[in-house]
C-alpha cells in the first residue's frame, strides 16, 4: 500500500466507498450519492491508485470488500460520524441561549439606560452574559466596524454603509444650571447672546451630546463654539455634571444624566431661546454581522424594552 497516497483521498471518494459497501452494488451506491456510475467507479479507482491496492472485488453476487478496503472502509465511518458530530454540535451552539456578548455604548446609554435593560435581561437570560465596554460615540463606531465590539449604542445615526443602525429610545438634551445660579428663577428663555457670554463646560470631541447640541445651537439660535466662554472640557457626562454642581460653568445636558438632580433641585433645566434639542439612541452592529441564537434573543429584547418613560423617569423593564 502507498501510504503517502491516504492524504490525496477525499471526503467523496470515502463517502462514495461506504455507500459502494453497504449497498454492495456500483448502481445503487452511485445512486444514493445522486452521482452517474461511471463517476462512482471513478472515484474509488482513484482511491485504489492512489493507495495501490485493491480495495473492493467486484463479482457476480456483488461487490465485496479487501482486507485493505475494509480498513479504510473502517475509517471513512469514523470520520463521517465525527464530521455529523461535529455538525450537530455546532447547530446546538447557534441555538443555544447561553453566550457572551461583546458591547459598546456611549456614555449615556452605557451609565443612564443599559443598567435598567440588563437588570431586566438579566432576570429572565440568566445564561447570556453582557460585557459592556464605554466609549464616546466616535469610537463606538470605529469598534464595531473593527469587529472588537458585537453591538454598540450611540446617540447619532450610524453613516457608514457597514453599519446596521436602529433608533431604539428617545432623548432630549437641556441647558443645566446650579441651585443658586442667577438664571435658577428666570422665567424668560436664555438668549444666545446670554448663553455666549456664560462660563461653559462641554464634552470631549467625538461625544455624539457635544456634535447634537453644536448642531442645534448653530441652526437655531446661530452660536458656534467659537462664540461661547468654554472654561472645561470633559471626558464623560457625570463629569460634566459634577462641574456644573460645582460651580464652574453650566452646560447642555442629557435629560438621562441629570434625571435625580433635577428632581431633588441640585440642578435645573433652563429654556435656551426656542431651541429643542431632541435626539434618539440607535442600536448598531455591522450588517455583515453573523447573529447566533443568543444575539438574537439580546437584540429582541433590547428592542421591545421601555426603560424610560417619555418624562425621562426609570421605568422597570
Amino acid at each position: 500500500m502507498q501510504y503517502n497516497g491516504l492524504k490525496d483521498i477525499t471526503l467523496q471518494q470515502m463517502e462514495a466507498l461506504i455507500h459502494l459497501v453497504e449497498e454492495r452494488s456500483f448502481s445503487r451506491a452511485a445512486k444514493k450519492m445522486y452521482l452517474t456510475q461511471p463517476a462512482l467507479t471513478k472515484h474509488i479507482k482513484n482511491m485504489e491508485d492512489r493507495l495501490g491496492v485493491k480495495i473492493v472485488h467486484r463479482g457476480g453476487s456483488g461487490v465485496s470488500v479487501t482486507q485493505e478496503g475494509k480498513i479504510l472502509f473502517d475509517c471513512a465511518r469514523r470520520i463521517f460520524r465525527l464530521r455529523d458530530e461535529a455538525r450537530e454540535k455546532i447547530a446546538h451552539v447557534r441555538e443555544d441561549d447561553s453566550g457572551v456578548i461583546s458591547v459598546c455604548a456611549s456614555t449615556i446609554p452605557a451609565t443612564y439606560i443599559l443598567p435598567r435593560v440588563l437588570s431586566g435581561f438579566r432576570k429572565c437570560r440568566p445564561g447570556i452574559h453582557v460585557r459592556v465596554r464605554t466609549a464616546d460615540s466616535e469610537e463606538v463606531l470605529d469598534q464595531i466596524l473593527n469587529g472588537e465590539s458585537e453591538i454598540g449604542f450611540v446617540g447619532k445615526p450610524p453613516l457608514n454603509r457597514k453599519i446596521q443602525g436602529e433608533i431604539l429610545w428617545p432623548d432630549r438634551l437641556i441647558l443645566a444650571v446650579p441651585a443658586g445660579h442667577a438664571w435658577w428663577k428666570k422665567k424668560a428663555p436664555v438668549t444666545p447672546k446670554e448663553l455666549s457670554m456664560e462660563p461653559f463646560v462641554i464634552r470631549e470631541k467625538g461625544s455624539a451630546t457635544r456634535d447634537i447640541m453644536e448642531s442645534c445651537l448653530k441652526d437655531q439660535s446661530g452660536l458656534t463654539l467659537a462664540d461661547m466662554n468654554i472654561v472645561a472640557e470633559m471626558g464623560s457626562s457625570e463629569a460634566v455634571k459634577e462641574a456644573v454642581i460645582a460651580g464652574v460653568g453650566v452646560s447642555i445636558l442629557s435629560t438621562h444624566a441629570v434625571t435625580r438632580e433635577l428632581k431633588q433641585n441640585i440642578l435645573k433645566a433652563v429654556p435656551v431661546g426656542n431651541c429643542s434639542m431632541e435626539r434618539s439612541f440607535y442600536l448598531i452592529y455591522r450588517k455583515q454581522f453573523d447573529l447566533m441564537r443568543h444575539h438574537r434573543v439580546f437584540l429582541g429584547y433590547v428592542k421591545t424594552c421601555k426603560p424610560f418613560d417619555n418624562e425621562g423617569r426609570g421605568k422597570k423593564v
